[in-house]
């Protein structure tokens, strides 16, 4: 065993004492260690219950015969961090998780280990650590929050952001903002809609590091505690067979991924992580496989904020694996933790509701969720949500309204400065020009709870919540910050916006634009800190934001 390196031999005497005072006996010295990550907090919704999980973990590693080791992780809430400078801090947050993972299990010689985990930069931090360290892994999602409701109206986080948009409209009162505040998240789990928290944990399973049914079960579904239990079983039995992540994760389990990603309508999120988790298992995924998939995997559900559903009820239609049954001809036949094939998994699973689990010859859009656009604009891509695009914004010209900060476009917005017919363009927040790439919920919901979703897009550098709806194009690569096109658009100018022909063009001549360049003041933040150590390490967002 790889822990016999702290464990065996009289020079190992010293660290064995250390052991012993933690209360390691004798024969615990002969049983594999498990790590557990516990990214367990009382500040995030979703891990508000992780420490309850990471028990019934601990439980199972000492049922089948091993030493369960716990140790935590940062976590940050991306809701709570939403709208001001703390949301520069998420992204850089995955990087750090998963060097902790890293440090704690190569300076302690662990055998395998189980990510106890949730929500939006957490999941994708351990799952980079997984590939790195190539050790036998299991991540154990947290599962999703309940929705919540008023007279009968299911709600979510994206509701309470939407009502401050129409509280600026003139059409909610502040008492009915406040009302809606206090029921949209009942409880513990990840935001109770397909955002980027709840992607991650679907695409998790489809990567085969799930025990089956995993990714949709709720937070306060009594199973969650079963599954936790059988995962820390499952992860002993997986160090005994020598089965390492990466002899579980090929790039054939990342295109099941990306296929699944594309039916279900998943986060736009999830072209940032799923590249910078294949990169720390030495497998390149780019945008171009994205949009390729996206072109002939159907929607086949419509999970908040796409349509009307929550993960509640993609979970009692069957879950992650009765979608890879739709999809089963689609999938490369890959491992899972589980000791069967995915396709096994698919082919034992049940729809239990045809509506919101579809046919592929009833879809609820004919492509996948996310398109990839290309232009003088974005000459490295740009990603948008298209599953949570009315159809009649799928093609759009509108004249730009420029901002060089997200705090700058709330202002304009709030005050009802932007106008159907109008592109907000807010540059300078991409991966070092924000640095951070911060999600941009506040503006996008603030629009959409005005009521100009249907006439009013926004273009940016940065990057958006799983929450987003509307013609929301983020990732815009090169970024201003990188002297990328984005930075000469200028206030007036007309833009083009083609969906279907995954084009995003700045109606301007070539000469205009290196005229207009030539020109160009880089807005420089001078950040200091973890955000200056940021800014030299990432890359850009078309590669996953990879820290080198």
């Amino acid at each position: 065993m790889r822990s016999d390196a702290i464990k065996k031999g009289v020079d190992r005497a010293p660290q064995r004492s250390l052991l012993r005072a933690t209360g390691l006996t004798d024969s615990d010295m002969e049983k594999p260690l498990i790590g557990i990550a516990n990214s367990w907090n009382d500040v995030v919704p979703g891990h508000i219950h992780l420490n309850e999980l990471a028990e019934e973990v601990r439980m199972g590693v000492i049922e089948a015969g091993g030493v369960p080791l716990t140790f935590g992780v940062p976590g940050v809430c991306d809701g709570v961090a939403m709208g001001h400078a703390g949301m520069r801090y998420s992204l850089v947050s995955r990087d750090v998780i998963s060097d902790c993972v890293e440090i704690m299990l190569q300076a302690h010689c662990m055998d395998g280990w189980v990510g106890v985990t949730n929500c939006d930069k957490i999941t994708p931090g351990m799952l980079m650590a997984a590939g790195r360290l190539d050790l036998p892994t299991i991540i154990l999602t947290g599962g999703p929050m309940e929705p919540g409701r008023r007279d009968d109206i299911g709600l979510d986080l994206q509701s309470v952001f939407e009502a401050l948009g129409a509280n600026k409209a003139g059409t909610m009162t502040e008492e009915e903002v406040l009302e809606i505040e206090r029921c949209a998240c009942p409880g513990e789990g990840a935001c109770s809609g397909l955002f980027t928290a709840n992607t991650m944990a679907c695409l998790t399973e489809a990567l085969g590091l799930s025990l089956t049914g995993c990714g949709s079960m709720l937070a306060t579904d009594q199973r969650k505690k079963e599954l936790a239990r059988a995962t820390g079983r499952r992860i002993v039995e997986l160090v005994r067979e020598g089965l390492t992540v990466r002899k579980v994760v090929t790039k054939g389990s990342f295109t099941n991924a990306i296929i699944l990603d594309m039916a279900i309508g998943g986060s736009t999120n999830t072209a940032l992580h799923l590249p910078a988790i294949a990169a720390d298992f030495g497998i390149e995924i780019d945008l171009r496989t994205f949009d390729e998939i996206s072109r002939r995997v159907p929607h086949l559900t419509s999970i908040k904020p796409s349509g009307p559903y929550y993960m509640k009820d993609f979970d009692a239609a069957g879950g992650v694996s009765a979608m890879l049954n739709r999809l089963m001809d689609l999938l490369s036949d890959e491992r899972t933790v589980n000791g069967m094939s995915i396709k096994e998994v698919a082919r034992r699973a049940t729809v239990r509701n045809e509506e919101v689990i579809r046919p592929r010859d009833r879809p609820f859009h004919a492509e996948g969720g996310i398109a990839v656009l290309y232009g003088n604009l974005a000459p490295k891509g740009s990603v948008v949500k298209q599953a949570a695009v009315s159809p009649g914004m799928m093609r759009f010209v509108g004249t730009a309204k420029v901002f060089d900060s997200e705090q700058a476009a709330i202002e304009a917005i709030s005050t009802r400065q932007i106008s159907a017919g109008d592109i907000v363009v807010i540059r300078y927040e991409g991966p070092k020009g924000g640095p951070g790439m911060p999600e941009m919920l506040s503006p996008t919901s603030l629009i959409a709870g005005m009521g100009l979703a249907d006439s009013v897009a926004l273009i940016t550098d940065g990057r958006f919540s799983g929450a987003t709806r509307g013609p929301c194009i983020g990732h815009v690569c090169p970024e201003a910050f990188d002297r990328g096109p984005i930075a000469a658009v200028r206030n007036g100018d007309r833009i083009s916006i083609d969906i279907p022909g995954r084009k995003l063009e700045l109606l301007v001549s070539q000469k205009e634009i290196e005229d207009r360049m030539a020109k160009v003041q880089v807005v420089d933040r001078h950040p200091t800190g973890v955000l200056a150590k940021y800014r030299k390490l990432v890359g850009d967002a078309s590669t996953g934001a990879i820290c080198r």
